[in-house]
Parts: C-alpha cells; structure tokens; sequence
C-alpha cells in the first residue's frame, strides 16, 4: 500500500536482502523474488537490491526506522490494543504529526519536502491495484491434475507429467508451461476436484497407456481384496480417472512390501470400511498384516468371507501415532489390550468377521 500512500510511483525500490524480496543474494547479480519482481513488473518499477552487508547503501532509511521507532513505538508501548485496526488508526495519527512537524534545520515538515520535491517526480498509478499472488510449482499426474492445498486442478492433458507453474492469488489459481497460461481456475470452489471439460482426453481414453481396465487386471492378479479397493477407488470418483493417483499409490506398495502383503492389507482396509490409499500405506508401514496368520483365507468374489485367524500369544507394540482404525483391526482380529506394556496380545485362536462392504454401483 506504500505506493497508493504516495499518490505514485517511484522509479527504483531498493530493498534489503530479506528473502521476501532476494531469494539469492549477489553484489553483482541479486536473484529477485517472483512474488516482488511481479509486484514491480506491475507497477512499472525496477527492483535494485542494496549490496549485502553494506548498510550505507540505504543510509538515510535507517535514519527514518530510527525515528519511527522514537516518535511512535515508543509512544504506544505502553498502550494496549484489541485488534489490528485499531493499532493501525493509531500509528496513522501519529505518523501524520510526525510528518507534519517542522525540522529543525530547514524550518519545513517532511511532509512540505515531499509535496516540493518528491511528489513531482513520482510515476502514476497504474489502473488498478495489485493483487498479491503466491507462486509454486507442481507435477501433472496421470489423471491429468494438480495438487494445491488439498485440492486438484485439471491441466490439459497433454501436460501429464510436466511441471507447471502456478500463480494463487486470494480467488484465482493460474496454471502456466513455459511461461504460457495453460488453466484457469476458480480457487474455491465445491467439492475437492476443479476439471474443467476441455482438459479431458476424448471420452477419457485419448491417454491410452492408463485406463480404468488395466487397474482392475492388475490389481486382480494380486487378489480379491485389491481388486475391491481399487474398483471402489475408480467407481466412486466423478469420472474414473479422478482415481488413478490412489490406485497406483496402492498397488506400488507391492515394490515394497509384495502382492501376499498387500492382498492381506487390502482385506483389513475393507474390513474397517476404510479403503483408501492412507488406510492401507499405514496398515503395511506399521506391520499390522503381519500379526495374522498365513492361513487367513482371502476375500472370494460375492462370497461370505472366513476368519481372521489370530495365533495365541501374538504380542503387537503400538505407539501413541496409532490410529483408531489402525487398533480396531487389532481387536477384531482377536487381539486385546494387555495393560502395563503398552501392547496388544492375541487372547483367541479366531475372531468372526461380517462380509466386507461391496463397494460399487447397482
């Protein structure tokens, strides 16, 4: 808001070596901020920082803070206020007399010199004001989509695995590629994905390397369960490629951990009704498919499913990270708390389960 205080433009602004305005600070070739080189591309300015470590480069606003400090932080340090505006009200009151008092060497106010000398000089305003932007970079996956603050933004979708810029703004999130505007989106909007039609693939299948087939024949060659979780991943997703960034979190646990592993895991996810990606990663990180017996019998399709079968004895250590779904598999298993060592122990050589849930549409 400095400029608009002014009533213009100043032809140079020479900031410090703070990182809101120098990411890389060089005496001969300073890298500037994009947020403050925006900020100065806008209002028609040149960014020159000061030389590091050179104070004198800026002389006379280390002056000026100086008198701040004694004409006004030093007069409200000891009143209190209860919002920002308020304080703000009271620094402009005292700023304007500060400004308004006569030197003492040349009879005028600062105020008098600026409207003399430096106001004449000063550039106009452009026509409207800046708007402040955050700049990021990101990825495009497969189902041709980034991620910002939780929430995906489509891309066109010959951008699937390019990194893009983005410029977010308090309403707006700009996606750029190579400095060209590729997308445009609308920051908050309903529901946690942004796709705009014109970025999809012809009938979703233009990208033929991935489609919602070749997830299901993967993951039905690991096991039932798996193909559960991941045909539940693609039906209960606006369109099916929304998906493809869960599935393949799931099924590249088996780099890891192996098809056996992950089939049990994928069994247990269902179990509890959590069939997502985090469900299972946590499930196979903290080790839980292990604590069961090798003889558990896998999810058959549209058929009621055995038990869980626990050996006598079996102790798990949990840490205070645990998740509640992540315990409740414990104790559906035939595990219960064993107080005093912070474990669970299997207390029963089975423990029924009812059917897992049958994920997709009638």
């Amino acid at each position: 808001r400095t400029f608009e205080f002014f009533g213009g433009v100043t032809q140079l602004l020479v900031p410090d070596n703070l990182k809101s305005a120098v990411s890389k600070a060089d005496r001969y070739a300073p890298e500037v901020n994009t947020t403050y080189a925006e900020l100065a591309r806008h209002y028609g300015t040149t960014v020159l920082p000061t030389r590091p470590r050179k104070p004198k480069d800026k002389a006379k606003v280390e002056v000026a803070v100086q008198v701040v400090e004694r004409w006004i932080l030093a007069r409200l340090r000891h009143h209190t206020f209860f919002c920002l505006s308020e304080l703000n009200t009271a620094i402009r009151q005292l700023l304007q007399e500060m400004n308004a008092r006569p030197l003492q060497r040349q009879k005028v106010s600062r105020w008098d010199l600026f409207e003399t000398l430096d106001r004449p000089a000063l550039r106009p305003l452009p026509s409207t004001p800046y708007e402040y932007a955050q700049w990021k970079k990101a990825k495009a996956s497969i189902d041709y989509h980034i991620e910002f603050n939780r929430r995906l933004y489509s891309v066109p979708h010959a951008l699937v695995g390019e990194v893009v810029e983005l410029r977010i703004t308090a309403t707006l999130i700009t996606v750029l590629h190579r400095g060209k505007q590729v997308a445009l989106h609308q920051r908050h909007g309903s529901g946690r994905f942004s796709t705009q039609p014109h970025h999809m693939p012809e009938s979703h299948r233009r990208h033929s390397e991935w489609s919602p087939h070749r997830f299901l024949s993967w993951a039905r060659k690991i096991g039932p369960a798996t193909h559960t979780v991941v045909r539940h991943q693609l039906e209960n997703r606006p369109h099916p490629e929304h998906g493809y960034r869960a599935c393949l979190g799931i099924l590249h646990q088996v780099r890891h951990y192996g098809n056996e592993r992950l089939e049990r895991a994928c069994v247990q996810a269902v179990k509890i009704g959590s069939p997502t990606y985090k469900s299972i990663a946590s499930i196979l990180k903290k080790g839980l498919d292990r604590h069961l017996s090798s003889q558990e019998p896998m999810l058959e399709h549209n058929a009621p499913t055995g038990q869980l079968v626990a050996s006598l004895g079996t102790e798990v250590k949990f840490s205070s990270s645990w998740k509640p779904s992540e315990k409740a598999i414990l104790r559906s298993s035939g595990f219960s708390r064993k107080t005093g060592n912070g474990s669970y122990r299997a207390t029963a050589r089975t423990s029924p389960f009812p059917p897992p849930t049958t994920f997709g549409r009638s």
